[in-house]
């Protein structure tokens, strides 16, 4: 593979640890390009809602098959588009995260995902999160983060976005339903959650979002001046 002119930069990790967040002020200080691919698994879960398809459905894979020829899935100032509609707000519900997390183990549903994000990644200036980039989509990635905080504390940010948002939900069942993501994500069959082992890992448990920010930005500029210092002149 030739060289990238700009790195990818890698960001994995369980739910609730803020890799959104860091992730899109990371490319915004860096000024690359911001790919949120969590949203594009709530979006396929959201498609598979409108098409009727429960997780339990036994020609499930056939049918999403069918339902990720079809759609597209793009990002708009900020917006995830479906088809060209915004659905921002819609994927944001806890039961469509959930679903996500769910079709998000099949095969077919995986295989497509990785084509669209390696191909939106290809020429590189690019920070991706979700939860096996540096492990399955871009093993390859120039930087490599797994940015994770202890439980109780993704629960009370998590809880606090969705109250913000005006979904009724107890901080209880917000621990529960992340406890039960961490287990599905961490123990699925195809590329499950997991560090890599050239990742740098960052504890957000006691950290705010500049903090984080300012410590991955400072790892990929010393990153970069020393791809360049090794550089013949």
């Amino acid at each position: 593979m030739a060289a990238r002119k700009r790195p990818v930069i890698a960001i994995d990790g369980p739910v609730g640890a803020g890799k959104s967040t860091v992730a899109r002020e990371l490319a915004r200080r860096l000024g690359y390009t911001y790919l949120n691919t969590g949203a594009m698994y709530r979006a396929v879960a959201l498609a598979a809602c409108y098409n009727h398809v429960r997780p339990d459905d036994p020609a499930i894979e056939t049918r999403l098959g069918e339902i990720l020829k079809s759609i597209s899935i793009t990002f708009k100032d900020g917006q995830v588009l479906l088809d060209g509609r915004d659905i921002s707000a819609e994927i944001t519900a806890p039961a469509i995260g959930d679903l996500a997390s769910q079709l998000s183990t099949l095969g077919v549903v995986r295989a497509r995902m990785r084509e669209l994000q390696r191909e939106a990644g290809r020429d590189g200036g690019v920070v991706m999160e979700g939860r096996d980039i540096g492990t399955a989509v871009f093993p390859d990635a120039e930087f490599k983060f797994y940015l994770t905080a202890d439980l109780h504390v993704r629960a009370a940010r998590r809880f606090a976005e969705l109250a913000a948002k005006g979904i009724a939900i107890t901080r209880e069942e917000v621990a529960a339903q992340l406890r039960e993501r961490d287990a599905r994500d961490q123990g699925r069959r195809l590329a499950p959650l997991k560090r890599a082992d050239d990742a740098i890992v960052i504890d957000a448990t006691s950290l705010d979002v500049a903090q984080v920010v300012k410590e991955m930005k400072a790892r990929v500029e010393a990153g970069q001046r020393a791809v360049k210092d090794l550089k013949p002149v």
